[in-house]
């Protein structure tokens, strides 16, 4: 009965998870379209393999040593400079595609698939914003304390909020796939351009996080009462 309440606890969470807006959601949307289903899906496990990591990371650090990782602004410049740098590239890249006439561009040229590639991309995208890592420790210092610190319990709802946000991305993969029969040329380049846009501004608001720090104060409040309780 215990498992049940956890893993029902874990399943809201999970799809509000797949449903944050930030670099990772986009790309992933873009991917779909572009590239395909199984593109998407590769990309997807790079990005949950990144989450896992974090959880681990937060599960076994010391509260105190994360608290010093997650508030150090160097992580956030040189997440923040990363992805600021490939927003950037990208964006360039596709505006000299875009001064190509259209029967020089080749769809398949544009939507061609390396899978391995994929699967670090979304790996990185996710593991380079350290911001991802304070939200894991704000579930794992909110919700731990309920499971008991118990290892089994907090398997069970870690697996099953991680196999619900993968499940709903799927279902977010499918949705953006029924667009690809639209696609041409110059619609890919679009959405591409668009991406990249929004890759540049998610690096600046992260490195906005390394300038102001304020911004964490949610985590460091839990922080403080957790270290408080004990």
């Amino acid at each position: 009965m215990i498992f049940l309440n956890d893993i029902l606890s874990a399943i809201p969470l999970g799809f509000f998870l797949s449903f944050m807006i930030g670099p990772v959601f986009f790309v992933l949307l873009e991917t779909s379209v572009v590239k395909g289903f199984r593109a998407a899906v590769v990309f997807d496990l790079g990005v949950v393999l990144a989450d896992i990591i974090f959880i681990l990371i937060a599960f076994f650090s010391s509260y105190r040593l994360i608290q010093s990782i997650k508030d150090d602004p160097a992580l956030f410049i040189f997440g923040g400079l990363v992805m600021l740098t490939y927003g950037i590239i990208s964006f360039i890249k596709n505006k000299k595609e875009s001064r190509k006439t259209i029967d020089e561009i080749d769809p398949k040229e544009l939507a061609k698939t390396n899978y391995f590639s994929l699967f670090i991309k979304g790996f990185f995208l996710n593991f380079i914003n350290i911001g991802v890592l304070g939200f894991w420790l704000a579930i794992l210092i909110t919700i731990g304390p309920q499971l008991e610190l118990k290892a089994s319990r907090m398997i069970t709802f870690f697996a099953t909020l991680i196999i619900v946000y993968f499940i709903t991305d799927l279902f977010k993969i499918i949705l953006a796939k029924q667009l690809r029969s639209k696609l041409n040329p110059k619609n890919i380049l679009l959405i591409k351009k668009v991406i990249s846009i929004a890759l540049i501004i998610c690096g600046v608001v992260l490195l906005s996080q390394a300038w102001f720090p304020k911004e964490q104060k949610i985590v460091n409040s839990a922080f403080e009462k957790l270290e408080g309780e004990n």
